[in-house]
């Protein structure tokens, strides 16, 4: 049976976006409607926040210790954690009441990530992009709703793709030398599983572990598509998981508080939903993120 505690208790509203650094020992993630960055210490316990004056979506690490690449509202921003400040790189789409949302480093360090509708009524209309070193941009795919579950298997060329609201996760063929994204196809429906897939994570063996959100679980599939595991979790609402520890053994997992179109429920055991919960894993080990193929440049503070 999995160990699973709180890492950080005070709970973020929407919290997302997990993502461990091995060169600094921290892990970083985002509290997207109450806009803070957050980076946690596991050695120390010391837990940190740094404020944005809009919506984060998702981040990417770079070279630089402390320097990430951020995902805005319509665009990506350079994000220094030592001073809180921001520089301008790319603007993906026009400002409008729609966002970025999920986004991950490929295998040769570009950065992919997809955008959120925010009228659900409308006819699907969101986009994926995949940006280069330089601010080289282009769209992947598009045609969904809200953006989740974007991770990399560079052992079989694979990227995987979660629309949520429709409940299925999508595989595609990606070549990670040239970028090419292709033949997606449903990789996991998950209309018999309870929740619904929210962010996700590769595994050394190349399993995909995908947050259950409304389903108080994380979920761990194999490269097949099937059910390897279910754990259980006292939140509702978990909204991505993500390996780190010095040993990449403890599985992170962000959750949401009292954002979201649906109230959480109360949390079991004591637990309260915003939570960072980490679940103690002997059998399981992740994989690193690439950093950002590009350059950070000096932000001043």
């Amino acid at each position: 049976m999995s160990t699973i505690t709180s890492a950080v208790t005070t709970p973020s509203v929407l919290g997302e976006c997990p993502l461990w650094s091995a060169a600094e020992q921290v892990l970083y993630w985002l509290d997207i409607d109450g806009r803070l960055i957050h980076r946690f210490e596991p050695a120390t316990g010391v837990s940190e926040t740094r404020e944005t004056s809009v919506r984060p979506g998702s981040i990417a690490l770079t070279n630089t210790a402390g320097r990430l690449l951020l995902a805005i509202e319509h665009e990506v921003v350079w994000f220094d954690w030592f001073t809180g400040s921001t520089l301008p790189f790319v603007a993906l789409s026009e400002p409008s009441p729609d966002r970025l949302n999920d986004g991950r480093t490929d295998p040769a360090g570009r950065f992919v990530v997809g955008s959120l509708q925010a009228d659900a009524s409308s006819p699907p209309s969101q986009q994926t992009y995949q940006l280069g070193a330089n601010g080289d941009s282009h769209v992947l795919f598009g045609d969904f709703m809200v953006s989740n579950g974007i991770a990399f298997d560079p052992d079989r060329n694979r990227m995987y793709f979660a629309d949520t609201p429709t409940e299925k996760v999508m595989v595609y063929d990606y070549d990670a030398e040239t970028g090419t994204c292709e033949n997606g196809r449903v990789f996991v429906d998950y209309s018999a599983i309870p929740g619904k897939p929210d962010g996700a994570c590769i595994d050394s063996d190349g399993c995909y572990w995908s947050a259950s959100v409304y389903g108080w679980a994380v979920t761990r599939f194999t490269p097949d598509g099937d059910v390897e595991r279910r754990i259980e979790l006292p939140l509702e609402k978990p909204s991505m998981p993500a390996f780190g520890g010095p040993d990449l053994k403890t599985l992170y997992v962000t959750t949401i508080g009292s954002g979201g179109a649906v109230p959480s429920a109360p949390g079991r055991d004591g637990f309260v939903p915003g939570s960072l919960l980490a679940i103690e894993l002997d059998d399981c080990t992740g994989v690193v993120d690439p950093p950002f193929a590009g350059v950070p440049p000096a932000i001043d503070a």
